[in-house]
């Protein structure tokens, strides 16, 4: 099949090597021409494990090409997928300026039937918006609108992107039961018939409960991933050990251990701004959603727990003082640095005065960018921060270590070599990669979260 990507950021450079992968025909736009040229010679603008290997191959088949041309794009493909970025207005809500300009592109050199697909993460209605947008542009031509939008949402997680989409769980799509809607569906279900082989897993609904869907999941995932980080934070005060709770209530098959995991906080392009914007398509109904509003203010609060275990160690001035910090992405796998708590703990630190010597396996090169930016209105600040080339050279005249990635690399270090090259023989483990009675034996202070008290006692 003949299929166009619009948008070649982490969601739309996946579907459409991923769809090359399966045979398909693919032609990916972007309007980015230096992102273009990177890949029309071979490189890859994001960290995907798997990634860049698939990309080649199907570029050397001849089966995925990119491009700036819009017209050449809307041309190619009977499917046309917009995939661009939905970035948070002000107001939380989802901003859809480049959606809708995909569409009107769509509208202005469209000719003949064409399934419109939103993949971007959307808010409800948006489906609406997409088709009285090209709508629009086709009556300017005076050409008959023969086309359908159809919905369907990416549930692809960072850092195993490709192979959730070659393998996915569920794939969801909406469409409406109008002759072209039904029309659309024929197609889709052609296109995603590899993935039903052994079973079904496409859900079929109605374009608004899939729009609706996307943001219900995320919103779940979010929730979890609060509510542990609040026991976790009750924990650390009663003396509790959250990772002992987390295995006796995952065991219950009712909850399940997935997103379980007390932290740091979760960052990200997803979490943050979906739980926002869903918040916000809530108040346009005059509805508060009151738990996503906690679960918010939980996360905002939890990027500074780390911060506050360091403070409570060692004092509310940090002049003078050095720490390591051992993970700067939002997560393993990826360099993406969207509300990663790791800014959050170096602007803490070198706020106080404390310098920091800041190491990633990945994320280095994203992270200078953006904690730049971060220091843009206190460029001096950035004097106290040193981009290490490797965790041990993190280390170098440290007072304490603290994790705030959880990268396989860090897992199993030479525990007596960290405790010989830090001043201070203390570790703040932002995602609890270590067990206290290690580190106990390994003669290391230890603060994990919601582990503390059970470390230290």
């Amino acid at each position: 099949m003949k299929i166009t990507i619009i948008g070649t950021g982490y969601v739309g450079l996946v579907t459409g090597a991923c769809l090359a992968e399966l045979g398909n025909d693919v032609f990916c736009l972007d309007v980015d021409q230096s992102k273009v040229d990177i890949l029309n010679n071979g490189g890859i603008p994001i960290h995907e494990p798997g990634l860049e290997d698939v990309v080649a191959r199907n570029r050397a088949a001849g089966r995925l090409q990119f491009s700036t041309d819009v017209a050449a794009s809307v041309a190619h493909g009977d499917i046309q997928f917009i995939a661009v970025g939905t970035p948070p207005d002000e107001d939380g809500s989802a901003d859809l300026q480049y959606v809708l300009a995909a569409a009107r592109s769509i509208g202005r050199h469209m000719n003949g039937f064409k399934v419109v697909v939103d993949k971007s993460t959307v808010p409800v209605g948006t489906a609406d918006k997409v088709k009285a947008a090209i709508a629009d542009e086709l009556a300017k031509r005076g050409q008959a609108a023969d086309f359908s939008v159809v919905s369907n949402p990416e549930f692809l997680k960072e850092g195993a992107a490709v192979e959730d989409f070659m393998r996915p769980d569920r794939i969801v799509i909406g469409h409406d039961q109008s002759p072209q809607g039904l029309r659309a569906q024929t197609l889709m279900k052609k296109l995603y018939a590899p993935f039903n082989r052994n079973h079904e897993r496409t859900y079929w609904m109605d374009v608004r409960s899939a729009e609706f869907t996307k943001y219900a999941a995320n919103a779940m995932l979010a929730t979890r991933i609060s509510f542990m980080n609040e026991l976790a934070n009750l924990a650390d005060k009663v003396g509790a050990d959250i990772e002992a709770v987390r295995h006796g209530i995952g065991s219950d098959p009712r909850i399940g251990h997935s997103f379980l995991y007390a932290g740091c906080g979760y960052g990200g392009s997803c979490f943050p701004k979906d739980v926002q914007a869903l918040e916000r398509t809530a108040r346009d109904y005059g509805q508060e959603l009151l738990i996503l509003q906690s679960v918010e203010k939980v996360n905002n609060l939890q990027k500074h727990v780390l911060g506050k275990k360091v403070v409570t160690r060692f004092g509310e001035n940090l002049a003078g003082k050095h720490f390591a910090i051992w993970g700067l992405a939002f997560k393993p796998n990826t360099d993406d640095m969207r509300e990663a708590s790791s800014r959050v703990l170096v602007g803490e630190l070198v706020r106080r005065g404390a310098t920091v010597a800041v190491y990633d396996p990945v994320a280095m090169k994203e992270a200078a960018r953006v904690i730049k930016l971060d220091f843009a209105d206190e460029p001096t600040l950035l004097e106290r921060v040193r981009f290490a080339e490797s965790p041990l050279d993190a280390l170098q005249d440290a007072d304490a270590l603290a994790i705030v990635t959880e990268w396989k690399a860090f897992r199993s270090p030479d525990f007596e070599r960290v405790k010989a090259m830090l001043k201070n023989p203390v570790i703040f483990d932002g995602r609890n990669l270590f067990e206290p009675q290690v580190m106990a034996d390994s003669g290391i202070e230890y603060y994990g979260i919601g582990r503390s008290l059970v470390a230290n006692a």
